[in-house]
């Protein structure tokens, strides 16, 4: 059983004996024959948004023409993270009744007349979506209908979405998407559609009598019929694929049938419903390789730490603390020789302190989050609430943005302390809103049901301006009040001239070296992390994540800090922010990691999804840009203090 799925029942069934209380979303339902006062009868089926790994862009259900619901009014309510990421979660013509199964039950038949320019555009678009390969995702009880499959491994693959179709081109191979018979090869350069669907319910009836039972796996087959009578050995529903010269003509008729079924399940147990789906998409030998190869950097530069610490740094003090005479102190060098200019302000000392200042934040936000989905308030069952508690926590952390910011500025010297709030309030999230607002544009012109809607869009401004603003004021305000930082020498009126460095200790190198081992540290993990988010895969191990950020942090600051005191004894006290950068390079890593995964991974055709893809990419960049610099300026910053408030200085 997975980690987070027990740590997730375990804190509901403590909360449901204790308190009667449940995560919303996440509280059992029970189903009986006949409605009774603590079961229901009816199983309600909902369709989400149709995806494809081809396509970043989603549609809705009813972009394709399927069959309509009888009442498309009772749609579930939608919260801040389903609408941000696109899930559009509509009732559905499919309704079961509980323990009654049903044998080709006929939802609809779609008819076409290609002479009808607009169902003629409907059928078009239909083999559009079967020509990317989009996926259906159908949800019972709070709970995906997979689709399982042996893979080429022979390893069984329960997918949360089944393909609404297949196209075989000319010389009769199917999309990589779909798993297909080896009959409708045959069908060479047409579009075989799946019209029926065999979907078996599983129940656990429970210790208690009179309870009602409760649903613990939903699985189905899509199948291809051309006849509307559900005849298993019937040919395949197939739609001619014309030649770029040639139109598609004739009259289509296609039948939407199911069958349902339910057995009884006294194996599975309600809290490990979804145990199945995620099992079959594990790669726990691949995460403890990560979390290993990660130990192994941090340990490496742990020594290397330890090394200049105990050795260097001890030695280092010890000589310059004993020297009296000043024939000694004339023959002073390395950082010691630095100390009246090793704290003084940088240029863009603003631009500086607000990095810092959201970067503070993001850090904040992201060890937040983690921790509350390390407890599995945030599993894959309560839909949007990752979305919702990144957002929600961001924003209400804009006073910790705002007190870092401006005591940092106030301790550089800065005394523009209404600009520097300003900024810290509307440059960063300014820059992401931007690049939101253009991929929500190119989304509305697509139809997709990732765009977000205009009230959405006036609910995140409201968020931005009537709570994080205010917040990141109110933490500014307490920054200001504060004393500067004190530092442990002074800093001299004329700046010291720095030597010719070497090409090891000149800046450029070693920024660009400063990014590798932290992102050494976090590469494999990237590659879970962007096949949940581009090919529609759940991520569930946090536990891993959250290993993998703290390796991460101490991997960034003791490389900055190794960097940071080769750089002042060659007598360059440039570090303020050399620090910055040599950690917040890993995100230009990470940038060309996700290059290499567009092109390498993903199978993605069409400009807009191009645009959309590095358009999202360029917020994750500036979010891991934030958070790596922060630490190592962080831990930079701290080092130097700590050095030289050791040593003596006339």
């Amino acid at each position: 059983m997975q980690l987070s799925v027990i740590r997730a029942n375990f804190l509901l069934n403590f909360a449901s004996i204790t308190f009667g209380f449940y995560l919303p979303g996440l509280a059992p339902v029970s189903y009986c024959e006949q409605d009774k006062e603590n079961c229901k009868s009816k199983i309600p089926v909902y369709v989400n948004r149709l995806v494809s790994q081809e396509s970043i862009i989603p549609y809705e259900y009813s972009a394709f023409d399927f069959c309509e619901p009888a009442d498309s009014s009772s749609s579930p309510s939608e919260n801040l993270g389903q609408v941000l990421f696109g899930e559009r979660i509509r009732p559905s013509p499919y309704s079961f009744t509980f323990n009654k199964s049903e044998k080709c039950k006929k939802a609809c038949t779609k008819s076409y007349d290609t002479s009808k320019k607009e169902e003629y555009e409907k059928l078009k678009f239909l083999q559009y979506g079967m020509l990317f390969s989009y996926e259906n995702k159908w949800i019972v009880d709070n709970m995906p209908i997979a689709w399982c499959y042996m893979t080429s491994t022979n390893d069984n693959f329960c997918s949360t979405g089944f393909p609404i179709g297949c196209y075989v081109d000319e010389e009769g191979n199917p999309k990589d998407a779909c798993v297909i018979e080896d009959g409708y090869k045959d069908h060479k350069n047409s579009y075989i559609v799946f019209n029926h669907v065999a979907i078996t319910i599983h129940y656990n009836k429970g210790a208690v009598e009179g309870e009602g039972a409760r649903l613990v796996k939903a699985v189905l087959e899509p199948m291809s019929l051309a006849t509307g009578d559900c005849n298993l050995a019937a040919k395949p529903l197939v739609i001619p694929h014309p030649s770029k010269d040639e139109k598609l003509t004739g009259k289509f008729d296609i039948p939407y049938t199911y069958s349902i079924q339910f057995q009884a399940d006294e194996q599975t147990l309600w809290a490990s419903r979804w145990d199945y789906i995620l099992d079959s998409m594990a790669h726990t030998n691949i995460q403890w390789f990560s979390i290993m190869n990660s130990l192994v950097i941090v340990l490496f530069l742990s020594g290397m730490v330890a090394m200049v610490t105990i050795r260097s740094l001890h030695k280092d003090i010890a000589r310059y603390n004993d020297m009296e005479s000043v024939e000694d102190a004339q023959e002073e060098f390395g950082w010691k020789l630095v100390h009246g200019d090793v704290f003084r302000p940088p240029s863009k000392a603003m631009l500086l302190s607000v990095f810092n200042g959201v970067g503070t934040q993001v850090i904040s936000m992201a060890f937040i989050t983690l921790v509350f989905a390390c407890l599995g308030f945030l599993s894959p069952a309560n839909r949007g609430a990752l979305g919702t508690t990144t957002v929600i926590v961001f924003v209400c952390l804009g006073t910790v943005a705002g007190y870092v910011s401006a005591r940092l500025y106030k301790t550089l010297g800065g005394e523009k302390w209404k600009t520097n709030v300003m900024m810290t309030s509307f440059l960063i999230s300014g820059i992401i809103f931007v690049v939101f607002f253009l991929m929500n544009l190119i989304l509305w012109g697509e139809g997709s049901s990732a765009a977000i809607p205009f009230t959405t869009l006036v609910a995140i401004l409201a968020l931005w301006f009537g709570i994080s603003v205010p917040l990141t004021f109110i933490g500014a305000y307490f920054g200001y009040k504060r004393r500067p930082l004190e530092h442990p020498v002074r800093t001299n009126q004329i700046p010291r001239q720095i030597p010719d460095q070497v090409i090891y200790t000149k800046p450029l190198t070693c920024i660009v070296m400063g990014g590798v081992l932290p992102f050494g540290c976090i590469f494999i993990q990237l590659f879970f992390i962007l096949n949940s988010i581009w090919s529609h895969q759940l991520y569930y191990m946090f536990g891993f994540l959250f290993l993998v950020v703290t390796i991460l942090v101490i991997t960034c600051s003791e490389t900055t800090i190794l960097l940071c005191y080769f750089h002042l004894a060659a007598e360059d006290y440039r570090w303020w922010w050399r620090s910055f950068l040599t950690a917040g390079f890993t995100a230009v890593y990470f940038f060309i990691y996700a290059i290499h995964y567009y092109f390498s991974k993903l199978a993605i055709e069409g400009f807009a999804s191009a645009i959309i893809y590095f358009g999202y990419t360029l917020i994750m960049t500036i979010m891991i840009f934030l958070f790596t610099g922060t630490i190592g300026f962080t831990a930079c910053y701290y080092f130097v203090t700590k050095i030289y408030s050791v040593v003596k200085v006339d």
